[in-house]
């Protein structure tokens, strides 16, 4: 028997298909009827269309089924496609057959729900609108990414997200047992991208990254997508120019090919266009010295938090780079600075309008030595390792890199008030269901 095909949602809004004949299949988003006529809106992947329908055109029986139709309740529908100004987008279709796959049970899903208990139910949540259209920009951005990546010959690799060390310490990993033995789950891939480094000479990862932090704030989550790029023959300003590239790249893609996502969210595609290189940068230095103006009582040293990050960019449209950072507080693969060995090549990329670290990025440590010092201050046995600085011994070149949080930049570019609403199932301290 040959299977039925079926038209996609957007056929009904295409400039020549009024009065043409449509199949389509899809869900109900609404439904009501008045006076022997059903007003359906159903949507499909393509987008979503009214449908009418007469009960003396479809039958008695048929009416009466879709009539019954709960909302997400899922359909197949046949009929003409016409015009009608009052219908959303200006098109409807008068259907002549409605057959129920499935007319389900009552949505549980409305307004005024406690915040817990739709995350209960996230799995139904995330057939918002809302929803819909943040996940389909974060797919752009990962393809972006990627191709932009590609551009510049950065080779992706696949290192492991299980690991026999805590890459930064051990300090916010997550631990597991690995038949009798410790193991983690990863916080990054860096130390694996510099070992693939030597052959390769550019490469990056797209993995999950797992930190144990019990930050209950609206930029943390315990799991998250992590983007890392390494590159050989590189120092802190080429390095820059690198994230500023892809950054406006990126940008510029996604208000390209996603105007009707952001238009859903309320963020226009001008203004991520709008974010034009090079970046104001700012060293810690003089960000503890603005900080005081503002009215934080800092002293050089103290590690900066969300409150410093905020005022640091809430008037500003623009990302700011914040550079050399006091050693003690970075992690112990960044290079000490040669003009001042109290801090690291390294500088984070702070998002506009106070949203805080979007990127860390840093030059690494090249001398032995200061590996194993640094791995012994935080409290590591440098001969776990032991691999890692075997890359030191064979081929050792000036190398850089970042990290950037996915879902950190989705939350910006969306202006979402919590991270969670940029990843399907949010893993939090309180929550790893659904």
């Amino acid at each position: 028997m040959t299977p039925r095909t079926f038209d996609t949602i957007s056929r009904a809004f295409a400039t020549d298909s009024v009065g043409q004949p449509v199949r389509l299949r899809g869900w109900l988003v609404r439904g009501r009827s008045s006076g022997g006529i059903l007003f359906l809106a159903m949507r499909d992947r393509t987008g979503s269309v009214q449908v009418t329908a007469k009960k003396d055109a479809l039958g008695e029986d048929a009416f009466q089924r879709a009539e019954h139709v709960q909302v997400e309740g899922a359909l197949e529908v046949e009929g003409l496609v016409a015009e009608d100004r009052r219908a959303p987008g200006g098109r409807e279709v008068r259907a002549t057959e409605i057959r129920v796959i499935d007319a389900g049970e009552p949505f549980p899903i409305f307004a005024d729900q406690t915040e817990e208990y739709r995350l209960d139910k996230r799995h139904l949540v995330i057939r918002s609108p809302e929803h819909v259209a943040t996940f389909r920009i974060k797919a752009e951005l990962l393809r972006a990414l990627r191709e932009f990546l590609t551009q510049e010959e950065v080779l992706e690799v696949t290192p492991p997200v299980l690991t026999g060390n805590p890459a930064e310490g051990g300090a916010e990993a997550f631990q597991v047992d690995y038949f009798g033995r410790p193991g983690y789950l990863g916080q990054t891939a860096q130390l694996y991208l510099e070992a693939m480094l030597v052959p390769h000479e550019r490469v990056y990862s797209l993995t999950p990254s797992f930190r144990a932090e019990k930050s209950r704030t609206p930029r943390h989550l315990t799991e998250y997508l992590h983007l890392e790029v390494e590159l050989a023959w590189c120092d802190l300003d080429p390095l820059l120019a690198f994230i500023e590239k892809m950054f406006v790249s990126v940008l510029g893609s996604v208000a390209d090919r996603c105007p009707k996502e952001l238009g859903v969210l309320g963020r226009p595609p001008d203004e991520l266009r709008a974010i034009r290189a090079p970046f104001p940068r700012l060293t810690y230095a003089a960000a503890i010295e603005r900080l005081r103006t503002q009215g934080f009582p800092l002293e050089w040293g103290v590690d900066l938090g969300s409150a410093e990050e905020r005022a640091l960019t809430l008037e500003s449209p623009s990302p700011l780079f914040l550079t050399h950072f006091p050693r003690a507080l970075k992690a112990f693969y960044m290079l000490r600075s040669a003009d001042d060995p109290r801090t690291v090549e390294a500088a984070d990329l702070l998002g506009p309008e106070g949203y805080g670290e979007l990127i860390g990025a840093s030059c690494r440590e090249t001398q032995i030595s200061h590996l194993v010092e640094r791995l012994r201050a935080i409290g590591a046995d440098p001969a776990e390792y032991e691999w890692y600085l075997d890359l030191r011994r064979h081929g050792n070149v000036p190398h850089a890199g970042f990290g950037l949080g996915i879902e950190r930049l989705l939350r910006w570019m969306l202006r979402r008030e919590h991270i969670r609403e940029t990843t399907p199932f949010p893993r939090t301290p309180s929550r790893h269901t659904p």
